[in-house]
């Protein structure tokens, strides 16, 4: 799935119990990304921000090349990837539209 594109720090890869690598050192990101176009909000984790915005709007994930151009509306900082993955499954396990606006209005 990484094109040559995708640079990935040497060092940064912790092989995991059931084989899938995740880049582990360093600070990470959760980010609401919002699409006029489609009038919808994406939640996402990532440990490069520009990077993984500016993959959403060159149509890298398939999931999002429909809502072209995405805005970074919102972003919390975390001390790692962990964190910041299980932060983006609480908000998305909420389902909830009024949930995400409200965390934008309280930032």
């Amino acid at each position: 799935m990484y094109g040559s594109w995708v640079r990935i720090p040497a060092g940064s890869l912790k092989q995991t119990r059931n084989g899938l690598l995740f880049l582990f050192l360093g600070m990470a990101w959760l980010y609401i990304l919002y699409s006029k176009k489609l009038n919808k909000y994406y939640v996402g984790a990532c440990k490069e921000l520009e990077r993984r915005v500016y993959e959403h709007n060159v149509g890298h994930s398939k999931f999002t090349s429909t809502g072209i151009p995405w805005e970074l509306a919102y972003k919390e900082e975390y001390p790692d990837l962990v964190l910041a993955k299980r932060r983006e499954l609480a908000i998305k396990k909420r389902k909830s539209r009024v949930y995400i606006e409200s965390l934008m209005s309280n930032k």
